[in-house]
């Protein structure tokens, strides 16, 4: 083996080696490319002064991004976890009966090896491989082998896309590995975007606003018009809110959330389903939102003590949107001067704006925000989505970030360091 390979754990490689050959004998596929947006087109339909700042970093989503703080401790790659990684994926029925159908070939260790070798020698050459060429840790020991594997996970995921259809992709590859310098001035020049907690970015993405118009996108027209149905399915999930073995489905995945009172319902975390989660008393919930591209965080109801609120903080994130819709809403309280104002609100960067049960705010979390209820005695609970954004990046581009989320996330599995809350990528 070439030493880029030798220095991959034998548990990620047996997994790196089962999905590599998997996809390079699989049947081709057509991934046709022309029905991709380029990276400058959009996809509006498809899916379509300061506080101090918490140090949580997770956000409402509780973690999930793709670079780790320069201060952050690299965790161990201890052999805990490693059973439970070749039981999903070596054992499972579902993914033998899949491998089956791909290809019929018996390899041996000697052709697994050529195979990586060439297909790393080849891949290196791609735009993938040349962004993390450019990692300082490149062909190091400290070097994370999972980027390493990366260009040639890729390669055979993706094959038909071209060094041009990625290029913002290898970009954002570089500054995971932390490559500087490649922070544009509307990120920089902004107060309130704080960048030096920017932990994913994606260049070329254009300029943004802290709120966006929710009408531009068919996931918040879906939502809304289906606001009285949801409503009806939270309640039942509410009375199913204790699972099998009698813990509670609200919970707080991150520190941050518990303190504030912020609790969820989770849905879809880190783009997934949850394991025997009663689905079946939310179809219509499920169904809209899995219509769009599911971000490396979470999908669910969110509720919010009274009196209580998320401090300040940004999520790090430039390539998700995140999508609220209000399903109870507090009423309003009388303020000091003897006014009605609305209880619960949600500023983010200079925008304050306030939840109305049935609509949608749609907002960039990489800009600072912070929410609060200041009703007395009711909750609030809002349907919170975090997704890729389908308006500024191509469905190529997704669908390459989601399969890099997904292979990180197994990859972690394997090394036994996975937890709930922590950023996978």
């Amino acid at each position: 083996m070439t030493p880029q390979w030798r220095r991959v754990t034998s548990v990620g490689l047996l997994v790196t080696t089962q999905i590599i050959c998997a996809d390079a004998f699989a049947p081709p596929v057509n991934h046709n490319l022309s029905s991709h947006p380029s990276a400058s087109e959009t996809n509006n339909g498809l899916y379509a002064k300061k506080k101090t700042r918490s140090s949580s970093g997770g956000g409402f989503g509780g973690g999930g991004g793709f670079g780790s703080s320069p201060t952050k401790k690299k965790a161990s790659r201890g052999k805990s976890g490693r059973g439970d990684l070749i039981s999903t994926l070596n054992d499972d029925d579902s993914i033998k009966k899949k491998e089956k159908k791909s290809f019929s070939r018996t390899f041996v260790k000697s052709d697994q090896e050529q195979m990586l070798n060439d297909l790393a020698a080849k891949s290196a050459e791609t735009i993938i491989g040349q962004a993390v060429a450019k990692s300082p840790e490149y062909n190091t020991p400290e070097m994370d082998p999972f980027w390493q594997l990366l260009p040639s996970l890729i390669s055979t995921k993706f094959p038909s896309a071209s060094d041009d259809d990625l290029k913002r992709v290898a970009k954002m590859v570089e500054f995971s590995l932390g490559v500087r310098g490649l922070l544009e001035d509307d990120v920089i020049l902004d107060q309130w975007r704080p960048h030096e907690e920017l932990h994913a970015y994606m260049p070329g993405l254009g300029e943004t606003e802290p709120f966006l118009d929710p009408n531009q996108l068919d996931l918040c027209q879906k939502l809304s018009e289906n606001y009285e149905v949801i409503s009806k399915e939270y309640e039942a999930l509410l009375e199913e809110r204790f699972d099998r073995k009698g813990k509670d489905r609200f919970q707080s995945v991150t520190s941050m959330n518990y303190d504030a009172g912020w609790k969820t319902m989770v849905l879809f975390y880190n783009g997934h389903r949850i394991k025997d989660f009663p689905y079946h008393l939310c179809p219509v919930t499920t169904s809209i939102m899995e219509s769009v591209p599911l971000a490396g965080r979470i999908a669910g109801f969110n509720r919010q003590k009274p009196e209580s609120g998320i401090p300040l903080h940004s999520d790090g994130n430039n390539m998700w949107l995140t999508c609220q819709m209000g399903i109870k809403v507090p009423p309003p309280i009388t303020n000091e001067a003897g006014e009605e104002v609305p209880s619960a609100h949600i500023r983010v960067g200079p925008e304050t704006r306030h939840w109305e049960e049935g609509q949608c705010l749609l907002y960039d979390t990489t800009y600072e925000h912070e929410t609060f209820n200041a009703h007395p005695t009711d909750e609030r609970v809002v349907l919170h989505v975090d997704f890729f954004n389908t308006i500024k990046m191509s469905k190529l581009e997704i669908d390459v970030l989601q399969y890099i989320y997904d292979m990180r996330e197994q990859f972690m599995k394997a090394e036994g360091v996975a937890k709930v809350g922590a950023q996978v990528l």
